[in-house]
């Protein structure tokens, strides 16, 4: 689990919560600081874990070895993504290609999501190196681009989708196809503009501000911050195929993330010490939810 001020990086196993180090170099801000993390899917043969991370001037990927339970030898693998105090992405998530991919913002500047010069506003796919992996369109690092500020990202076999906040009217689930364009500027949810991929779902602003997803028995599942409710969509085949049903709506408050645990449970993180939520008795915490398809 990683604290986004503190930079901290925790291991938790039942209740027992212990610090196994801290990523170097974090700056917080509003949207910004230790915003993601992966597992390496080699581990423990290859002990590393993946920070997605703000670092005052841009936003950076590292590596940091993990062993003996402590965090080790960090190194930046990529850099240069547009960094602000607002939209800066930062979801990490290692597809079934063995490779990583990265949702990120647009930094705040818009045009960043259309620039093909810029990581901004842009889902990357990079080797555990920091390189463009293979098969990338046109060899670059990103394989998707006119995203606003992505923050969800799931797998169902090999289609990914991935959650985006809106600006003041849609927020939106994308299936992702690699070489398309989003919209962003230009579009805002369902808009139908030639060249432009719309979303598969879409929802008003104040019902959603989509944060992490996680694949399970046919649903994309979307933790909701200002919405404040666990979304669950019903997808196969990058579609969707039936309304989205929410879940614990003002129960818990602002809800983060959502993972898919080892038992098939899930694990939704509230957010409400954020600055931007009412805090609760014991918040923040970390829920586990199981999945009844009845």
């Amino acid at each position: 689990m990683a604290e986004r001020d503190s930079g901290k990086i925790k291991r938790i196993a039942g209740q027992d919560v212990t610090d196994v180090g801290t990523v170097d170099d974090v700056k917080s801000s509003s949207e910004g600081g230790l915003l993601g993390l992966a597992v390496d899917p080699g581990y423990p043969g290859k002990p590393y874990i993946y920070a997605y991370y703000s670092g005052g001037d841009d936003n950076r990927i590292a590596r940091i070895t993990y062993q003996d339970g402590k965090l080790s030898d960090q190194q930046v693998i990529l850099e240069g993504i547009p960094a602000a105090a607002i939209h800066n992405g930062g979801r990490l998530r290692f597809g079934p290609d063995g490779f990583l991919y990265a949702g990120t913002g647009d930094g705040s500047d818009r045009p960043n999501s259309q620039d093909d010069d810029s990581l901004g506003g842009k889902i990357l796919r990079i080797t555990t190196e920091g390189k463009a992996a293979p098969g990338n369109p046109d060899g670059r690092v990103w394989i998707t681009k006119g995203h606003r500020n992505v923050q969800g990202l799931a797998f169902d076999g090999n289609q990914l989708y991935a959650a985006e906040f809106g600006q003041n009217t849609w927020d939106e689930l994308n299936a992702i196809t690699p070489g398309s364009n989003y919209g962003w500027p230009a579009a805002e949810g369902i808009s139908q503009l030639d060249g432009m991929t719309d979303p598969i779902a879409q929802w008003h602003t104040a019902d959603a501000s989509p944060s992490g997803i996680a694949f399970a028995k046919g649903y994309v599942f979307m933790a909701s911050l200002r919405g404040q409710r666990l979304w669950a969509i019903p997808v196969a085949g990058g579609k969707r195929v039936g309304e989205p049903q929410a879940f614990f709506t003002s129960q818990y408050g602002r809800l983060r993330t959502v993972e898919l645990a080892p038992d098939a449970s899930l694990w939704v993180t509230t957010s409400n010490t954020d600055g931007r939520g009412g805090t609760r008795d014991g918040d923040d915490r970390i829920l586990r939810v199981t999945i009844s398809t009845s």
